[in-house]
């Protein structure tokens, strides 16, 4: 199990939100933390993906439980 320096939980929100609300917060985090994001939007898959190619970031991990969806992101 990784370990995580932030939570997100942007469970209800859709498409943009989780994304603007995760930008948000990595803007407040150093280099190297991660940022563990829920969300329960399908879409937020692969938005997540492209938004860790667009800026750098890694995403270290995507996983679906139980209806939720999991992001594990590295600031970079």
């Amino acid at each position: 199990m990784a370990n995580w320096d932030q939570e997100l939980d942007a469970s209800g929100l859709n498409c943009p939100l989780p994304i603007l609300r995760a930008k948000k917060a990595l803007a407040g985090m150093q280099s190297g933390q991660v940022l563990r994001i829920i969300a329960t939007d399908p879409g937020s898959v692969k938005d997540f993906e492209a938004f860790a190619k667009q800026t750098g970031h890694e995403l270290l991990e995507s996983k679906e439980e139980g209806g939720k969806f999991h992001f594990l992101i590295k600031k970079a």
